[in-house]
Protein backbone atom coordinates (compact mmCIF):
# COMPACT_ATOMS: atom_id res chain seq x y z
CA UNK A 1 0.00 0.00 0.00
CA UNK A 2 1.49 3.84 -0.04
CA UNK A 3 1.82 4.97 2.91
CA UNK A 4 2.16 8.83 4.36
CA UNK A 5 6.24 8.63 5.13
CA UNK A 6 8.69 6.89 5.01
CA UNK A 7 8.96 6.59 8.71
CA UNK A 8 10.57 2.69 9.68
CA UNK A 9 9.35 2.66 13.37
CA UNK A 10 6.97 4.57 15.77
CA UNK A 11 6.69 4.15 19.55
CA UNK A 12 3.43 4.50 20.90
CA UNK A 13 2.76 5.61 24.35
CA UNK A 14 6.51 7.25 24.54
CA UNK A 15 5.24 9.74 27.06
CA UNK A 16 5.02 7.26 29.75
CA UNK A 17 7.86 4.94 31.64
CA UNK A 18 8.37 2.42 29.74
CA UNK A 19 7.96 4.18 25.81
CA UNK A 20 9.92 6.64 27.39
CA UNK A 21 12.71 4.10 28.03
CA UNK A 22 12.22 2.56 24.40
CA UNK A 23 12.19 5.90 22.79
CA UNK A 24 16.09 6.30 24.73
CA UNK A 25 17.14 3.46 23.58
CA UNK A 26 16.44 3.87 20.32
CA UNK A 27 17.88 7.38 20.45
CA UNK A 28 21.07 6.40 22.20
CA UNK A 29 21.50 3.32 19.98
CA UNK A 30 20.19 3.99 16.80
CA UNK A 31 20.23 7.81 16.71
CA UNK A 32 19.54 8.66 12.76
CA UNK A 33 20.46 5.32 11.35
CA UNK A 34 16.67 4.68 10.96
CA UNK A 35 13.83 7.02 10.20
CA UNK A 36 11.87 7.00 13.73
CA UNK A 37 9.20 8.39 15.84
CA UNK A 38 6.85 9.19 18.78
CA UNK A 39 3.29 8.72 18.91
CA UNK A 40 0.80 9.50 22.12
CA UNK A 41 -2.43 12.05 22.92
CA UNK A 42 -0.03 14.73 24.18
CA UNK A 43 2.76 16.39 21.37
CA UNK A 44 3.78 18.84 24.11
CA UNK A 45 4.43 15.89 26.44
CA UNK A 46 6.31 13.99 23.60
CA UNK A 47 8.22 17.27 22.66
CA UNK A 48 9.50 17.27 25.77
CA UNK A 49 10.72 13.44 26.01
CA UNK A 50 12.47 14.18 22.23
CA UNK A 51 14.85 17.14 24.04
CA UNK A 52 15.38 15.45 27.84
CA UNK A 53 16.43 11.56 25.86
CA UNK A 54 18.84 13.69 23.43
CA UNK A 55 16.68 12.64 20.27
CA UNK A 56 17.52 14.51 16.96
CA UNK A 57 15.30 17.66 17.00
CA UNK A 58 13.62 16.31 13.65
CA UNK A 59 12.11 13.42 15.37
CA UNK A 60 8.76 12.75 14.66
CA UNK A 61 5.71 13.23 16.64
CA UNK A 62 2.89 11.86 15.86
CA UNK A 63 -0.60 12.24 18.05
CA UNK A 64 -2.63 9.55 18.62
CA UNK A 65 -4.69 8.55 20.58
CA UNK A 66 -5.81 4.36 21.51
CA UNK A 67 -9.62 5.34 21.89
CA UNK A 68 -9.51 7.36 18.08
CA UNK A 69 -9.70 4.97 15.14
CA UNK A 70 -8.64 7.67 12.75
CA UNK A 71 -5.60 8.59 14.55
CA UNK A 72 -4.71 5.20 14.53
CA UNK A 73 -5.39 4.17 11.22
CA UNK A 74 -2.97 7.42 10.27
CA UNK A 75 -0.62 5.94 12.95
CA UNK A 76 -0.65 2.62 11.22
CA UNK A 77 -0.31 4.39 7.18
CA UNK A 78 2.92 6.82 8.28
CA UNK A 79 5.55 3.52 9.36
CA UNK A 80 6.54 0.23 8.34
CA UNK A 81 5.71 -0.63 12.41
CA UNK A 82 4.71 0.66 15.56
CA UNK A 83 6.03 -0.54 18.97
CA UNK A 84 3.19 -0.55 21.39
CA UNK A 85 3.75 0.64 25.12
CA UNK A 86 0.18 1.15 25.79
CA UNK A 87 -1.89 -1.15 28.11
CA UNK A 88 -3.32 -3.20 29.82
CA UNK A 89 -3.89 -3.84 26.23
CA UNK A 90 -7.20 -5.91 26.56
CA UNK A 91 -8.28 -2.26 27.74
CA UNK A 92 -6.45 -0.08 25.18
CA UNK A 93 -4.48 -2.31 22.78
CA UNK A 94 -7.04 -3.64 20.15
CA UNK A 95 -7.78 -0.73 17.42
CA UNK A 96 -4.28 -0.44 17.20
CA UNK A 97 -3.81 -4.28 16.42
CA UNK A 98 -7.26 -3.79 14.02
CA UNK A 99 -5.48 -0.72 12.33
CA UNK A 100 -1.83 -2.71 11.30
CA UNK A 101 -3.82 -5.19 10.55
CA UNK A 102 -5.27 -3.07 8.23
CA UNK A 103 -2.98 -1.36 6.95
CA UNK A 104 0.07 -3.92 6.46
CA UNK A 105 2.31 -2.59 8.98
CA UNK A 106 4.44 -4.15 11.57
CA UNK A 107 3.12 -4.45 15.34
CA UNK A 108 5.16 -5.19 18.11
CA UNK A 109 3.72 -4.90 22.05
CA UNK A 110 4.52 -5.78 25.74
CA UNK A 111 1.23 -8.20 25.81
CA UNK A 112 1.18 -10.69 28.39
CA UNK A 113 -2.82 -10.75 28.25
CA UNK A 114 -3.01 -14.53 26.43
CA UNK A 115 -6.76 -14.17 26.11
CA UNK A 116 -6.33 -10.97 24.51
CA UNK A 117 -4.12 -11.85 22.31
CA UNK A 118 -6.10 -15.35 21.72
CA UNK A 119 -9.19 -12.93 20.73
CA UNK A 120 -6.68 -10.89 18.36
CA UNK A 121 -5.29 -13.90 16.30
CA UNK A 122 -9.00 -14.98 15.78
CA UNK A 123 -9.92 -11.35 14.53
CA UNK A 124 -7.08 -10.46 12.94
CA UNK A 125 -4.63 -13.77 11.40
CA UNK A 126 -6.29 -13.63 7.98
CA UNK A 127 -6.46 -10.39 7.38
CA UNK A 128 -2.71 -9.63 8.29
CA UNK A 129 -1.70 -12.51 5.83
CA UNK A 130 -3.70 -10.85 2.99
CA UNK A 131 -1.90 -7.02 3.99
CA UNK A 132 1.53 -7.73 4.71
CA UNK A 133 1.12 -7.07 8.30
CA UNK A 134 3.62 -8.74 10.65
CA UNK A 135 2.04 -8.83 14.40
CA UNK A 136 4.38 -9.49 17.30
CA UNK A 137 3.13 -9.68 20.77
CA UNK A 138 5.31 -10.42 23.73
CA UNK A 139 8.56 -8.66 23.39
CA UNK A 140 9.53 -8.08 26.37
CA UNK A 141 10.44 -10.21 29.52
CA UNK A 142 7.38 -12.54 29.00
CA UNK A 143 8.08 -14.38 26.98
CA UNK A 144 11.44 -13.48 25.00
CA UNK A 145 14.57 -14.97 27.38
CA UNK A 146 12.25 -17.86 27.67
CA UNK A 147 10.82 -18.43 24.19
CA UNK A 148 14.42 -18.17 22.83
CA UNK A 149 15.57 -20.28 25.82
CA UNK A 150 13.64 -23.50 24.47
CA UNK A 151 14.44 -22.34 21.19
CA UNK A 152 18.28 -22.37 21.99
CA UNK A 153 18.00 -25.62 24.19
CA UNK A 154 16.55 -27.14 21.28
CA UNK A 155 19.09 -26.20 19.10
CA UNK A 156 21.98 -27.64 21.54
CA UNK A 157 19.88 -30.89 21.85
CA UNK A 158 19.85 -31.09 18.53
CA UNK A 159 23.21 -31.00 17.72
CA UNK A 160 24.48 -33.01 20.79
CA UNK A 161 21.17 -35.96 20.29
CA UNK A 162 19.81 -35.42 16.84
CA UNK A 163 16.89 -34.53 18.17
CA UNK A 164 14.88 -32.06 20.25
CA UNK A 165 13.79 -32.91 23.92
CA UNK A 166 10.49 -33.76 24.69
CA UNK A 167 10.54 -32.16 27.94
CA UNK A 168 11.77 -28.77 29.21
CA UNK A 169 11.85 -27.32 32.16
CA UNK A 170 12.53 -23.33 33.01
CA UNK A 171 13.92 -22.86 36.22
CA UNK A 172 14.02 -18.92 37.08
CA UNK A 173 17.46 -18.62 39.48
CA UNK A 174 17.64 -14.84 39.42
CA UNK A 175 15.56 -12.56 39.35
CA UNK A 176 16.90 -9.08 41.11
CA UNK A 177 14.64 -6.10 39.84
CA UNK A 178 10.25 -5.91 39.10
CA UNK A 179 7.68 -6.51 36.86
CA UNK A 180 6.60 -3.09 35.82
CA UNK A 181 3.59 -1.35 36.55
CA UNK A 182 1.88 -2.27 32.83
CA UNK A 183 2.50 -5.83 34.27
CA UNK A 184 0.41 -5.61 37.28
CA UNK A 185 -2.27 -3.73 35.65
CA UNK A 186 -2.62 -5.68 32.96
CA UNK A 187 -3.08 -8.89 36.06
CA UNK A 188 -5.54 -6.70 37.47
CA UNK A 189 -7.55 -6.33 34.50
CA UNK A 190 -6.92 -9.70 33.65
CA UNK A 191 -8.78 -11.15 36.78
CA UNK A 192 -11.54 -8.61 36.14
CA UNK A 193 -12.47 -9.95 33.26
CA UNK A 194 -12.24 -13.62 34.58
CA UNK A 195 -14.29 -12.56 37.20
CA UNK A 196 -16.76 -10.78 34.97
CA UNK A 197 -17.09 -13.96 32.40
CA UNK A 198 -16.47 -17.98 33.74
CA UNK A 199 -15.19 -18.41 30.16
CA UNK A 200 -12.24 -16.45 30.40
CA UNK A 201 -11.18 -18.22 33.20
CA UNK A 202 -11.23 -21.56 31.65
CA UNK A 203 -9.36 -20.57 28.58
CA UNK A 204 -6.46 -18.79 31.37
CA UNK A 205 -6.00 -22.42 32.53
CA UNK A 206 -5.51 -23.87 28.69
CA UNK A 207 -1.92 -24.35 27.92
CA UNK A 208 -2.53 -24.21 24.83
CA UNK A 209 -4.55 -21.51 24.31
CA UNK A 210 -2.52 -19.43 21.70
CA UNK A 211 -2.30 -22.67 19.11
CA UNK A 212 -5.64 -22.53 17.21
CA UNK A 213 -6.43 -25.94 16.01
CA UNK A 214 -3.54 -27.96 18.07
CA UNK A 215 -4.19 -29.47 21.12
CA UNK A 216 -0.83 -31.03 22.83
CA UNK A 217 -0.13 -33.91 25.76
CA UNK A 218 -1.10 -32.95 29.34
CA UNK A 219 1.21 -30.30 31.13
CA UNK A 220 2.24 -30.28 34.56
CA UNK A 221 0.42 -27.40 36.45
CA UNK A 222 2.98 -25.96 38.31
CA UNK A 223 0.27 -24.59 41.00
CA UNK A 224 2.48 -25.85 43.88
CA UNK A 225 5.96 -25.74 45.49
CA UNK A 226 7.68 -28.51 44.83
CA UNK A 227 11.36 -30.30 45.91
CA UNK A 228 13.36 -29.97 42.34
CA UNK A 229 15.78 -32.91 42.28
CA UNK A 230 18.04 -31.69 39.42
CA UNK A 231 19.03 -28.50 41.24
CA UNK A 232 18.50 -29.82 44.84
CA UNK A 233 15.88 -26.95 45.98
CA UNK A 234 12.51 -26.09 46.61
CA UNK A 235 10.78 -24.37 43.41
CA UNK A 236 7.35 -22.07 43.47
CA UNK A 237 4.80 -21.32 40.99
CA UNK A 238 6.21 -18.55 38.61
CA UNK A 239 4.21 -15.46 38.20
CA UNK A 240 4.92 -15.26 34.53
CA UNK A 241 4.87 -18.80 33.98
CA UNK A 242 1.64 -19.26 32.51
CA UNK A 243 2.09 -16.57 29.81
CA UNK A 244 5.38 -17.98 29.01
CA UNK A 245 4.11 -21.33 28.61
CA UNK A 246 1.43 -20.68 25.79
CA UNK A 247 3.90 -18.41 24.08
CA UNK A 248 6.53 -21.28 24.04
CA UNK A 249 3.97 -23.68 22.58
CA UNK A 250 2.44 -21.36 20.37
CA UNK A 251 6.54 -20.82 18.68
CA UNK A 252 6.72 -24.34 18.51
CA UNK A 253 3.28 -24.87 16.17
CA UNK A 254 4.39 -21.65 14.44
CA UNK A 255 7.33 -23.60 13.44
CA UNK A 256 5.56 -27.16 12.90
CA UNK A 257 6.75 -28.55 15.82
CA UNK A 258 10.51 -28.88 15.79
CA UNK A 259 10.42 -29.82 19.39
CA UNK A 260 7.45 -32.29 19.01
CA UNK A 261 3.89 -32.55 18.60
CA UNK A 262 4.38 -34.21 22.18
CA UNK A 263 6.51 -31.61 23.73
CA UNK A 264 5.81 -30.89 27.42
CA UNK A 265 6.86 -27.52 29.19
CA UNK A 266 7.13 -26.39 32.80
CA UNK A 267 8.38 -23.35 34.83
CA UNK A 268 8.86 -22.30 38.14
CA UNK A 269 11.67 -19.87 40.25
CA UNK A 270 14.32 -21.44 42.22
CA UNK A 271 13.36 -20.73 46.38
CA UNK A 272 16.47 -22.63 47.69
CA UNK A 273 17.74 -25.60 49.31
CA UNK A 274 16.66 -27.04 52.96
CA UNK A 275 13.57 -25.68 55.55
CA UNK A 276 14.66 -22.17 54.11
CA UNK A 277 14.15 -22.76 51.22
CA UNK A 278 10.40 -24.37 51.51
CA UNK A 279 9.36 -21.40 54.02
CA UNK A 280 10.68 -19.22 50.76
CA UNK A 281 8.76 -21.18 48.06
CA UNK A 282 5.76 -20.70 50.18
CA UNK A 283 6.09 -17.05 50.64
CA UNK A 284 6.41 -16.83 47.09
CA UNK A 285 3.06 -18.44 46.47
CA UNK A 286 1.62 -15.72 49.10
CA UNK A 287 3.01 -13.22 47.35
CA UNK A 288 1.97 -14.32 43.47
CA UNK A 289 -1.53 -14.47 45.02
CA UNK A 290 -1.20 -10.62 46.01
CA UNK A 291 0.58 -9.66 43.06
CA UNK A 292 -1.35 -6.89 40.74
CA UNK A 293 -2.95 -5.62 43.96
CA UNK A 294 -2.27 -3.13 46.49
CA UNK A 295 1.48 -2.35 46.71
CA UNK A 296 2.08 -3.26 43.33
CA UNK A 297 3.73 -1.14 40.82
CA UNK A 298 1.68 1.18 39.17
CA UNK A 299 1.95 1.94 34.84
CA UNK A 300 3.84 5.01 34.51
CA UNK A 301 6.08 4.51 37.50
CA UNK A 302 9.32 2.60 37.79
CA UNK A 303 12.55 2.18 39.35
CA UNK A 304 15.47 4.63 39.31
CA UNK A 305 17.94 4.07 36.56
CA UNK A 306 20.43 2.73 39.12
CA UNK A 307 17.94 0.32 40.12
CA UNK A 308 17.30 -0.55 36.30
CA UNK A 309 21.47 -1.06 36.12
CA UNK A 310 21.83 -3.10 39.13
CA UNK A 311 19.18 -5.29 38.00
CA UNK A 312 19.48 -8.76 36.56
CA UNK A 313 17.96 -12.55 35.79
CA UNK A 314 19.36 -15.79 35.16
CA UNK A 315 17.07 -18.62 33.94
CA UNK A 316 17.95 -22.19 33.59
CA UNK A 317 16.38 -24.31 31.03
CA UNK A 318 16.80 -28.16 31.43
CA UNK A 319 16.09 -30.51 28.89
CA UNK A 320 15.88 -34.29 28.62
CA UNK A 321 14.71 -37.03 26.20
CA UNK A 322 14.30 -40.86 26.90
CA UNK A 323 17.65 -41.79 27.78
CA UNK A 324 19.59 -39.32 26.12
CA UNK A 325 20.32 -37.82 29.87
CA UNK A 326 19.87 -34.13 29.84
CA UNK A 327 21.05 -31.14 29.09
CA UNK A 328 20.90 -27.68 30.39
CA UNK A 329 21.17 -23.70 28.92
CA UNK A 330 21.11 -20.39 30.72
CA UNK A 331 19.65 -17.12 29.50
CA UNK A 332 20.88 -13.86 31.68
CA UNK A 333 20.14 -10.77 31.19
CA UNK A 334 22.31 -7.46 32.99
CA UNK A 335 19.24 -5.26 33.69
CA UNK A 336 16.27 -5.51 35.49
CA UNK A 337 13.49 -7.74 33.78
CA UNK A 338 10.84 -5.26 33.84
CA UNK A 339 12.08 -2.12 32.84
CA UNK A 340 15.94 -1.98 31.96
CA UNK A 341 15.96 -5.30 29.78
CA UNK A 342 12.46 -5.16 28.25
CA UNK A 343 13.20 -1.83 26.76
CA UNK A 344 15.88 -3.05 25.02
CA UNK A 345 14.78 -6.54 23.58
CA UNK A 346 11.53 -5.11 22.20
CA UNK A 347 13.56 -2.40 20.62
CA UNK A 348 15.96 -4.91 19.16
CA UNK A 349 12.53 -7.75 18.09
CA UNK A 350 11.49 -4.11 16.14
CA UNK A 351 14.72 -3.68 14.55
CA UNK A 352 15.51 -7.10 13.87
CA UNK A 353 11.86 -7.63 12.37
CA UNK A 354 12.87 -4.73 9.91
CA UNK A 355 16.07 -5.41 8.92
CA UNK A 356 17.10 -8.68 9.10
CA UNK A 357 13.85 -10.68 9.03
CA UNK A 358 12.32 -9.47 5.65
CA UNK A 359 11.63 -13.31 4.36
CA UNK A 360 8.96 -13.48 7.13
CA UNK A 361 5.67 -14.03 5.90
CA UNK A 362 3.03 -11.73 7.34
CA UNK A 363 0.50 -12.80 9.97
CA UNK A 364 0.50 -13.44 13.69
CA UNK A 365 4.15 -14.35 15.33
CA UNK A 366 6.26 -15.27 18.36
CA UNK A 367 9.16 -13.26 18.26
CA UNK A 368 11.35 -16.89 18.27
CA UNK A 369 9.40 -18.44 15.87
CA UNK A 370 9.09 -15.39 13.33
CA UNK A 371 13.00 -14.25 14.03
CA UNK A 372 14.86 -17.38 16.12
CA UNK A 373 18.70 -16.90 15.76
CA UNK A 374 18.75 -13.54 14.23
CA UNK A 375 17.36 -12.33 17.45
CA UNK A 376 19.58 -14.27 19.44
CA UNK A 377 22.34 -13.22 18.00
CA UNK A 378 21.16 -9.41 18.43
CA UNK A 379 19.98 -9.40 21.60
CA UNK A 380 23.52 -10.82 22.74
CA UNK A 381 25.05 -8.31 20.59
CA UNK A 382 23.00 -5.35 21.55
CA UNK A 383 21.04 -5.87 24.65
CA UNK A 384 23.08 -7.34 27.33
CA UNK A 385 21.60 -10.72 27.18
CA UNK A 386 23.83 -14.04 27.65
CA UNK A 387 22.85 -17.85 25.80
CA UNK A 388 25.36 -20.62 27.07
CA UNK A 389 24.77 -24.33 27.60
CA UNK A 390 26.08 -25.55 30.45
CA UNK A 391 25.84 -29.00 30.77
Amino acid sequence: MVRDSACDLIVFGASGFTGRLVAEYLATRYGKKIQWGMAGRDLEKLAAVRAEIGAPDDTLLIKADSDDEASLQALARSTRAVISTVGPFQLFGSKLVAACARAGTGYLDLSGETVWMRSMIDAHENEARSTGARIIFSCGFDSVPFELGVFFLQAAAKKAWGEPAEHVKGRVRVMKGTFSGGTAASSRATIAAAMSDPTVLNRLKDPFLLTPGFVGPKQPHGMKIEFDEDLGAWVAPFIMSPINTRNIHRSNALMEHPYGAGFVYDEMIVAGPGKHGEAAAARIVEENRSFGGEGSPKPGEGPSKVERESGSYDILFIGRNKDRGKISVAVRGDRDPGYGSTSKMITECAICLLQDASNVPPGIWTPGAAMGEKLISRLVRNAGLTFKVEG
